[in-house]
């Protein structure tokens, strides 16, 4: 039976999900949707992926588009030309992915009449990379993404009492997800030296995921505690290449940098690792801390409120920002193995109970059909 409804998701960099929280999303969520008779449309940049046309899910179709691959004109190109395509197509509704590609929300709904959703996954704007200009861009695109779409979604709790306090908007609150843990031996990432317990971070190298504050704070531990830990970093640029090499000319002696992983690899990863660490000063709501606590790991993390959110009470918190409060809560964990397997044990619980694509998918669908009805 042909689906009712055909949705293009616009804003992601591509597919399939090699890296970045909003691309594995959109890959959770579009391999589900079928299910929910909806086909979906993943425009793809091609500096991210080389797939293009049908992937292995039935209904779920890969577009290439054009970008301009700077930091500044990279999202907002694709998204201008995604948009543009949409507009004379079989499209039946656009769903965009993040404050900067929302800008153009408006556009489907008044040249062609077809509802629009925008998810907000962070606030953009507070991310360290960008400078006046593209700060003021991004404010704007937070403004857009409550007033020109058909419904703004956002990932966190914290995300939907920002857009009520400061625009007086009401938002519809679906979080990210989980997939089953895969556990898997740690035989690929031996061949990648790792080979002693680690400690891991995962996540893009920009400075608002703080992987220069774990840094510092590994190189602080006691060396009993760093001959007998590796610290293991899995990600890479996110436009920002200085950053990334200062991180690695100041990282201490020892440290694993892997690049972005995903895969086998990446289960392996959390399978084994002794503690998951995620000192971010900016979240939307981290398929890191998710997944992590998924795998049963102990998780360390900043008390920003999205991470608050998310580990409710089941991973050990510090002061954003504080390299003392990490350091010290990084020596205790290493050094109480029972405190982090009962930590581990209650965490997945927590998230195999509130956090699930297929819920998430539901929910999703169903705002998808609300709107698509409107407008017949």
């Amino acid at each position: 039976m042909k689906p009712t409804l055909r949705v293009a998701m616009i804003g992601q960099k591509g597919y399939p999900p090699v890296h970045g929280g909003i691309e594995r999303h959109v890959a959770e969520l579009a391999r589900r949707l079928p299910a929910h008779d909806c086909a979906v449309d993943i425009y793809s940049r091609p500096h991210y992926s080389d797939h293009e046309g049908p992937t292995e899910h039935a209904g779920v179709v890969v577009r290439r588009l054009p970008s301009i691959p700077t930091k500044h004109l990279d999202a907002i190109s694709h998204t201008a030309l995604a948009t543009l395509r949409v507009l004379g197509d079989g499209t039946d509704l656009v769903h965009y992915h993040a404050l900067g590609p929302g800008l153009l929300a408006g556009l489907p709904r008044w040249l062609s009449r077809k509802p629009t959703v925008v998810t907000v996954h962070g606030l953009d704007w507070q991310r360290d990379k960008w400078g006046s200009v593209a700060t003021g861009v991004l404010k704007l695109g937070e403004r857009a993404a409550v007033n020109l779409p058909s419904a703004t979604i956002v990932v966190s709790r914290a995300l939907r009492e920002h857009f009520r306090t400061v625009y007086g908007r009401e938002t519809v609150y679906i979080p990210n997800g989980i997939t089953p843990p895969v556990m898997r031996a740690p035989d690929l990432i031996r061949g990648r030296g790792i080979d002693k317990p680690f400690v891991l971070f995962v996540g893009r190298l920009v400075p608002e995921k703080g992987c220069h504050m774990l840094l510092e704070a590994w190189g602080s531990l006691p060396e009993s505690v760093r001959r007998s830990h590796q610290l293991v970093v899995a990600g890479d640029a996110g436009f920002t290449p200085d950053y990334v090499r200062e991180l690695k000319m100041q990282s201490p002696a020892g440290t694993v940098f892997l690049g972005y992983v995903h895969g086998p690899i990446l289960e392996e990863l959390y399978t084994s690792a002794d503690l998951v660490v995620l000192p971010s000063t900016l979240e939307g709501l981290s398929i890191t801390l998710l997944e992590g606590l998924s795998y049963g790991r102990c998780c360390l993390v900043s008390d920003i409120p999205p991470n608050v959110e998310a580990a409710a009470g089941h991973a050990v918190l510090f002061p954003s920002g504080n390299v003392d409060a990490l350091t010290r809560a990084m020596n205790e964990l290493l050094g109480n193995g029972e405190r982090r397997e009962s930590l581990g044990r209650t965490g997945q619980a927590h998230v195999v109970e509130n956090y699930s694509w297929q819920r998430v998918t539901t929910a999703t669908a169903e705002l998808y059909q609300r709107l698509a009805a409107k407008t017949v």
